[in-house]
């Protein structure tokens, strides 16, 4: 039977402004999504019915991931026999990073190629929100603006080309409880800002980029708001929190600044240094 591997890339919000929750439950967003080299790796095999799911993270091999419900999704939409799915995770859970998201934007892209479906970005985009607010970026990936929950997209040529410093305690934070928290101290004129006028100048206003969540993460676990203080003070010449947490990231402009500025941190900590994944032509 056919096989295929595929590259599932973790992405950074370079600026999250959240807004007034929607009756749906969800919150409106404002963000810009910017995917990174730093991936997992996707395994799919055709086989003549069913799927069986495999990964070398043990609490992920189970049927309720997120590879498996993209899977079921779009077998059920097409009619589709069954397959294998391998995950090799080295993206962390929970670290906001998109890992989940991703893996399933790259199944049902890998599902697509496999099958030889001939779908669009914009089908595969209409199967990805049914599973989560970030799975649509991922079908397209590089640099976007995200309104709404995530799922109205703008493509934009990346702005940012720095070495990035990922920082990733091992902290866990729960996505719905920072969102409950963040609800007392919503600005939504803030979540209004217009990110491409601030993308493309000669100097990139970073300041105007700061992560709402920020503001309930840094007090509930000081830690992180450590690590975003020691990267700044290190030479990035930006840092922030990545989605809801826990990683933290920093911008450098050249590797040996990133590389010393990583020699700072404990060796508790999973770093790693990468760079932005771009669809554009540099």
């Amino acid at each position: 039977m056919r096989k295929l591997n595929f590259q599932s890339h973790c992405k950074i919000n370079i600026g999250l402004k959240i807004g007034r929750k929607r009756e749906d439950g969800y919150h409106n967003i404002n963000t810009v999504y910017q995917e990174l080299l730093f991936h997992d790796i996707i395994t799919l095999k055709k086989t003549k019915s069913g799927h069986s799911f495999s990964c070398n993270i043990k609490n992920l091999d189970n049927n309720n991931n997120l590879c498996v419900k993209a899977w079921n999704l779009i077998a059920s939409k097409y009619g589709l026999d069954g397959i294998s799915i391998n995950l090799k995770k080295k993206i962390p859970v929970g670290a906001g990073l998109g890992g989940g998201s991703s893996n399933a934007a790259a199944t049902l892209k890998g599902v697509n190629e496999l099958f030889e479906l001939g779908l669009s970005s914009e089908n595969l985009k209409e199967i990805a929100i049914k599973i989560g607010a970030d799975v649509p970026f991922f079908i397209n990936g590089g640099a976007q603006i995200g309104k709404g929950v995530g799922e109205i997209l703008t493509e934009v040529k990346p702005f940012v080309y720095s070495f990035v410093l990922l920082i990733m305690p091992k902290i866990h934070i729960d996505t719905s409880w920072a969102y409950g928290q963040i609800k007392n101290v919503l600005d939504e004129d803030n979540c209004n800002i217009n990110f491409r006028r601030l993308i493309g100048g000669e100097k990139t206003p970073f300041e105007m980029f700061k992560n709402d969540f920020e503001i309930v993460i840094f007090p509930a676990y000081p830690e992180i708001g450590r690590i975003k203080s020691l990267l700044l003070k290190s030479g990035a010449r930006y840092a922030s929190l990545s989605g809801s947490g826990s990683t933290v990231f920093g911008l450098f402009d050249d590797e040996a600044k990133a590389v010393l500025a990583e020699s700072k941190f404990s060796s508790a900590y999973h770093s790693i240094i990468t760079r932005s994944k771009s669809r554009f032509a540099v």
